[in-house]
């Protein structure tokens, strides 16, 4: 068991955001489990990052396979005996989502199975582990295509982006933030949505703004939070509220 350093769980962790996440926890001496469905993606995650002298190990666990998230969770237990961060990173896109009128819905099922289904799963299978952290905290990896106001105001940059299966699994997963950070309240553990901005991604062909170093450095710090921290929250920069 590892006792003198933060244990943090970031899934999507062999690629992009997710593990350039990793990356900047594991610099900011947080031993950091990368999540992947793929296990020798996450492997070669763990040798790239050992090649910059970091730390971590692999773990299999798929959004979509609820036994690999119960025996993800068991294995933590039986390694660490706790976790102190939870980065809900992973997430898919499908080509054949779109606006309501076309948008596939098996398309817009798996979606929403993966994105929001597939994170409250993992978010239950950890919790017990995180109330065993002095100070838990998960940060779930949203878009500002998951608020409703901007969704609907015609001034929007996101006005136009009608994805009818990502934007809702991002809106649902809001609602997930809300719920437990309700729920936790009083506890040690703090929820909050984190949106990176347009980071270049495999999920949008890297036609983006963002880098994804500077993508990941507002749910590195979040997932750092210090004492009294803000629970509860949609951010897309230090002192940027989103609207739900």
């Amino acid at each position: 068991m590892n006792n003198t350093k933060r244990i943090a769980l970031v899934t999507g962790a062999n690629k992009g955001i997710g593990m350039e996440i990793a990356r900047q926890l594991a610099r900011a001496g947080v031993f950091v489990i990368i999540g992947a469905r793929n296990m020798e993606r996450a492997r070669a995650a763990v040798a790239d990052l050992a090649s910059q002298g970091l730390s971590t190990e692999s773990l299999r666990i798929d959004l979509n396979d609820a036994a690999s998230i119960k025996a993800a969770a068991e294995l933590i237990q039986t390694k660490h005996g706790r976790l102190d961060i939870l980065v809900n990173n992973a997430g898919i896109v499908d080509t054949q989502d779109g606006p309501p009128s076309m948008a596939a819905p098996e398309a817009v099922r798996r979606i929403i199975e993966t994105n929001f289904i597939g994170t409250l799963q993992v978010t239950q299978a950890m919790l017990p582990l995180l109330r065993n952290s002095v100070a838990g905290r998960i940060v779930n990896m949203s878009s500002s295509l998951g608020s409703l106001e901007l969704n609907g105001d015609q001034n929007s940059k996101f006005y136009a982006v009608r994805l009818t299966g990502y934007n809702a699994s991002k809106a649902a997963l809001n609602m997930l933030t809300v719920l437990l950070a309700e729920e936790l309240r009083g506890t040690s553990i703090v929820v909050n949505s984190v949106s990176p901005g347009h980071v270049k991604t495999d999920l949008n062909g890297h036609q983006a703004e963002i880098e994804v170093e500077d993508g990941a450095k507002l749910p590195v710090e979040y997932a750092l939070l210090g004492d009294n921290p803000a629970s509860g929250q949609f951010i897309e920069t230090p002192n940027n509220q989103i609207p739900w």
